[in-house]
Order: C-alpha cells, then sequence, then structure tokens
C-alpha cells in the first residue's frame, strides 16, 4: 500500500463512504491499469454482446449462400462464413453464449466447490480424507483432458461441455476454500462464537465464509475466462455447441478449413477468445493485489 494510500484511509474528513471496505478496495484497484482496462474491455464486449439484435440486422443463423466467404467491408465488417452469415454477427450472439457459460460454469463448481470445501474443511474427519484423495486422482489428470473424456462420455452437447468443464473446476474451490476454513476455525472470533453457543451452520455462514470470500472471489473471475477457453475447446474438437450455434470455438473450428482463402472467418472469433480469457485473468490478479495488496508482486 502506497503511503498517499495510508494518509486517505487515515484522513478523518474522508466520508463513511470512502472509509469502507469497499471505498478502500476501489481506491486500490483502480490505480491498477491492467484491473481498469481488463475490465472496461469486458464491459465493452458484454454490453456489444448484450444489444446484439441492436447493432447488426443479420440472423445468426439464417444462410445466404449468394454472400458465401465475403471478405470484410461496409456490409459485412468481419466477413461472411462458408454459408453466407454475417461473421460479426455471430461473434456478437457468441460473446453472449460464452459469456453465460463462463458464469454458469463458475456458479455450478464454485457453489459446490465452496460447500464441500466449508463441511470437509470445518469437519475434518473420514469424510474429509475421502474427499481429499478422489480430488487428487481428479486434480492428477490435465483438465482439458479431463473435460474431454466426460464430455464425450455425456455425448456432444453444449450442456455436456458445461458439466464436464464445472467439474474439473470444482476441485479447486474445494481445495482453497477447505485451506482458508482450516485456518480460520482455529481463529478467536469463530471459537468465542463456539463458546455462546452458535450453531455450525451460523459460524460457516456469518463467520467463516464472509472471512473466506476474497479469495474465492479472485479464483472464481480467474475461473471465468479458464471456462470459457475450456467450453470453446472442446466446441473447437466437436464435443460441444453444435451448428448452427453461434459459438466461438466451434466457428474457429470450421473457420481453420478456409484460413487461406477467408483468413477472417477463423481470425475475428479466436481474438475475442484471446481478449476475454487475457481480460479475465488480468482481473482477477487486479483483483487479488486489490483485495490483498501484500500479494502484490509475489
Amino acid at each position: 500500500m502506497s503511503e498517499a494510500l495510508r494518509k486517505d484511509e487515515k484522513n478523518p474528513q474522508q466520508s463513511s463512504a470512502e472509509r469502507s471496505r469497499f471505498g478502500v478496495f476501489w481506491r486500490r484497484f483502480r490505480r491498477s491499469p491492467s484491473g481498469m482496462w481488463s475490465l472496461a474491455i469486458l464491459l465493452i464486449i458484454a454490453g456489444a454482446a448484450l444489444a446484439a439484435p441492436l447493432l447488426t440486422p443479420y440472423d445468426p443463423i439464417k444462410m445466404e449462400l449468394a454472400n458465401r466467404l465475403k471478405p470484410m467491408s461496409a456490409l459485412h465488417w468481419f466477413g461472411t462464413d462458408e454459408v453466407g452469415r454475417d461473421v460479426l454477427t455471430r461473434v456478437l450472439f457468441g460473446g453472449r453464449l460464452s459469456l453465460v457459460i463462463g458464469f454458469e460454469v463458475v456458479l455450478i463448481s464454485g457453489g459446490v466447490g465452496t460447500l464441500l470445501g466449508l463441511l470437509t474443511g470445518y469437519y475434518r474427519g473420514w469424510l474429509d480424507e475421502l474427499l481429499m484423495r478422489v480430488l487428487d486422482i481428479i486434480m492428477a489428470f490435465p483438465p482439458l483432458v479431463l473435460a474431454m473424456a466426460v464430455s464425450a462420455m455425456l455425448g456432444p452437447s453444449l450442456q455436456n461441455a458445461m458439466l464436464a468443464t464445472a467439474l474439473v473446476q470444482a476441485p479447486r474451490f474445494t481445495r482453497l476454500v477447505r485451506g482458508e476454513v482450516l485456518v480460520l476455525r482455529e481463529s478467536e472470533y469463530v471459537q468465542a462464537a463456539r463458546a455462546t453457543g452458535a450453531t455450525d451452520l451460523r459460524i460457516l455462514f456469518k463467520y467463516i465464509l464472509p472471512n473466506a470470500f476474497s479469495p474465492i472471489l479472485v479464483l472464481a473471475t480467474l475461473s471465468i475466462g479458464t471456462a470459457i477457453l475450456t467450453a470453446a475447446s472442446l466446441s473447437f474438437i466437436g464435443l460441444g455447441a453444435q451448428q448452427p450455434t453461434p459459438e466461438w470455438g466451434a466457428m474457429v473450428s470450421f473457420g481453420r478449413s478456409y484460413l487461406l482463402d477467408a483468413p477472417w472467418y477463423a481470425s475475428f472469433p479466436g481474438l475475442f477468445i484471446f481478449l476475454v480469457v487475457l481480460s479475465f485473468n488480468l482481473l482477477g490478479d487486479s483483483l487479488r493485489d486489490a483485495l490483498d495488496p501484500r500479494l502484490k508482486g509475489r
């Protein structure tokens, strides 16, 4: 934390909002250029994806063979694909799908992983040992390979790809939350709450979970980008979204056959995957530094 920030935090003239934890966090976060730029990029992409029907007059699924593989122009800024669909339109609608995939996967994996981490870290015992050994086995496999295996067993579809991705990511949340709980369960305020007769449920969700929220938030932010990349990879090899669904990974997969004749087809969805994943990673790093400045530079 800089000297100026220390002075700001000690200034008695500051408003109560500025002295709040969020106010301190926001002042730290906005001093990170990478965090602010990544947040701006994500907001622009998300806004464009949500406003896709207003930004483009084309249908993302309807084929127009007369416009097959048209280059970039005033009518088609990103060109067209092999059946005449506007690539920009499909990229924008694909952004909707990819962002929903990222958030839903993290919601499922984060929710399940956090709950398991809370229970196993607090109660310990044989269930903790059994679950940790199962997680060790799951985490021994490369995440993408395991996601491919699970998705192949369930069958090629976007929903199955999301479930496979959530299964791969859940152990990371469980490990993180369990480690936080093992430390927090021995803290003085938890011991005091236990001495006053607070139930285990109250201790877990009122005293332990709020104090473990910061690392969970950082991991969730980083995991959104990973989920989008994993789902796109599964679609790329045919195990995720199927035609004619506008999904970035599937667009790159079909566009690779036309790299020499129509490089725009695969390049633009690939560029958006790169921008979104990179932005979420930079945002996660900036959140980590803002929530705990002691970690900055490590």
